[in-house]
């Protein structure tokens, strides 16, 4: 487990040996979500614990879900079908926001991280093998994975 089997990093390796997938930092969104649900789970919750889509204010910050609708009551795992940012900022408040970022750690994330309450929606930077590591952890069934790329070297004739 943890076979990296195909990576493209740009477009020409002659013109940038900068590799997008290993290198650049890139707001996760919503992808961010399995963080702050496994901290969840941690913390108490399961996938039939009904939470309130509903606004939630934080200070000045006043998160809202991307159709800019609430559909009030629901189970935790109709939350995460649909990806509901209200539910995904009162799972990580409730969690704790250094949980959160430690379930990030745990499962590969080796980006800094700040525990504000927007880092529920992925504002935080991390790179794409961060991220893919992570959820390779969930495809592994919970066992760690550490990617690679390369298994061995050969010449021409085959020769290691």
């Amino acid at each position: 487990e943890g076979a990296v089997k195909a990576m493209v990093g740009g477009r020409s390796y002659a013109e940038s040996q900068y590799n997008r997938t290993t290198q650049a930092h890139r707001q996760p969104g919503s992808s961010f979500k399995l963080f702050v649900y496994l901290a969840g789970l941690e913390a108490g919750y399961n996938p039939d614990t009904i939470v309130e889509d509903a606004p939630i204010r934080i200070g000045k910050w006043a998160p809202h879900n991307y159709t800019g609708d609430y559909k009030g009551p629901m189970p935790l795992r109709q939350a995460v079908a649909n990806s509901i940012n209200t539910i995904a900022v009162q799972v990580s408040q409730a969690a704790g926001l250094q949980n959160v970022v430690n379930m990030a750690v745990r499962l590969g994330v080796d980006s800094p991280l700040n525990p504000d309450p927007s880092i529920a929606l992925g504002t935080n930077e991390v790179t794409l093998m961060e991220l893919v590591t992570a959820y390779a952890h969930l495809a592994a069934v919970g066992k760690a994975v550490e990617p690679y790329a390369i298994l061995e070297v050969r010449d021409a004739k085959g020769v290691l």
